[in-house]
């Protein structure tokens, strides 16, 4: 004989099947009779727990233990709690998402922890650039140390032939570099983001066009051409967004069957069933269309000019803080910029499809650009002065002109499409 909990189940399969699951309110696994706890209300639970590792960590309960520590390391653990109480407080009562995998949980707290990057940032940004480099190690005590600088441009010659070891030596020492893995790794996970090959050309082909725009100010923009086109665009970056994009076609070919864990019917089943749970409800087709019309051309650029920024941001953040590309620090920003901007761009994407007169964009996309903005102020205060070499005047000239071909592509774009509605109308 059915359970209840299964009756329920199929009940909600069957709403699922007939009106489509949004994702808002709640989903198959609150159903569930194994995972129904995780979506039920526990905060006063939660909340007298949190009351008793703050008693534990505190010493409030024996003030003698807590005064013997020094005032930095005081200091350290109040701003560690600090965080930690207002990620409670997200993960338990902040609004819920657009996403519900794993759990509608998990990005209520990715939210918290990027206001406390909002919050950090704009604390960095009212400091002298000194003590800025000196705060850096609170974070990582190797930081604070003046950068040596690397320069991937010095030597271009793919074959050296006084080089009686390794004649190909420039090529091995970029092939192996660091960077290599990090930039297929990036590319796929934009890929994953974005979903669309040509949009993704486009940022592949802007960011090695940005490297060669600001390479007069950051020795690690100066590469060899070989490097750039070569290594770059045709093969990490292509590579990643292949790898992306199959990953992608993959899921979104794929035909889900959302049941509870408890209705599986063996092990592997449930197993399967469990490490499903961080994979997407379902993957939504992002339809960009850039050239729907100007409006759409320009939201679209918007999305690019934002993208490549937060790429360039680490960049200059790296030189001016001086951050060595090796250090946790940089792994961390990049792993919560990519938790932010999951669910940043299904919000966006969701934007330009709504049909509705009045509309705004969603929390997260708010974030992810007053963060970038926030990166963006630091790098240009703290990079003030650090920049000697002034930026070509050609190259000024060859952006001028592209900014005002778009603007007059633009403008013709709306004028011929306003006329052409005016005669429909006549």
């Amino acid at each position: 004989m059915e359970s209840n909990g299964h009756r329920r189940v199929r009940r909600r399969e069957h709403l699922v099947r007939e009106n489509g699951d949004t994702g808002l309110s709640y989903s198959i696994d609150e159903l569930d009779p194994w995972t129904a706890w995780a979506y039920k209300p526990r905060t006063i639970s939660l909340l007298f727990v949190g009351a008793c590792f703050l008693i534990w960590a505190s010493g409030a309960l024996d003030p003698e233990s807590s005064e013997s520590g020094d005032l930095v390391t005081s200091v350290k653990r109040g701003v560690w709690a600090m965080i930690a109480v207002f990620l409670a407080y997200c993960l338990l009562q902040a609004p819920s998402t657009v996403l519900i995998r794993p759990h509608p949980a998990i990005w209520r707290l990715v939210h918290g922890m990027a206001v406390v990057y909002l919050v950090a940032l704009t604390f960095l940004l009212f400091q002298k650039r000194d003590d800025a480099r000196q705060f850096m190690k609170f974070l990582h005590p190797d930081l604070g140390v003046e950068l040596p600088e690397r320069s991937y441009g010095a030597d271009c010659r793919i074959y050296i032939p006084e080089n009686p070891t390794s004649r190909f030596k420039n090529v091995y020492e970029t092939l192996f570099d660091e960077f290599v893995v990090a930039h297929i790794f990036g590319w796929w996970g934009k890929a994953i983001l974005i979903r669309n090959q040509p949009l993704l050309w486009v940022l592949s082909i802007g960011f090695e066009l940005m490297e060669f725009t600001f390479r007069h100010m950051l020795p690690n923009f100066n590469e060899c051409w070989w490097d750039s086109i070569i290594l770059d665009i045709l093969t990490c970056n292509w590579f990643g967004i292949w790898a992306g994009m199959h990953t992608v076609r993959y899921f979104d070919g794929k035909t889900y069957e959302w049941v509870g864990i408890s209705r599986q019917p063996n092990i592997i089943g449930k197993v399967k069933r469990t490490l499903g749970q961080f994979t997407p409800a379902q993957w939504d087709k992002d339809e960009w269309h850039p050239l729907l019309g100007p409006m759409r051309f320009v939201q679209v650029l918007s999305l690019c000019i934002v993208f490549l920024t937060v790429e360039l941001n680490t960049f200059f953040l790296k030189f001016c803080l001086w951050i060595p590309p090796r250090n946790p620090v940089i792994v961390y920003r990049l792993i919560l910029w990519w938790l932010i901007a999951i669910p940043t761009i299904r919000e966006y994407n969701s934007y330009l499809q709504d049909r509705k007169p009045v509309k705004k964009v969603g929390a997260f996309c708010w974030l992810s650009l007053a963060i970038c903005i926030v990166e963006l102020l630091i790098g240009i205060k703290f990079g003030h002065g650090l920049y000697p070499k002034a930026m070509p005047q050609w190259l000024v000239i060859f952006w001028l002109s592209i900014g005002v071909t778009l603007v007059s592509f633009i403008l013709i774009w709306s004028w011929k499409l306003q006329r052409n509605f005016g005669k429909k109308r006549r």
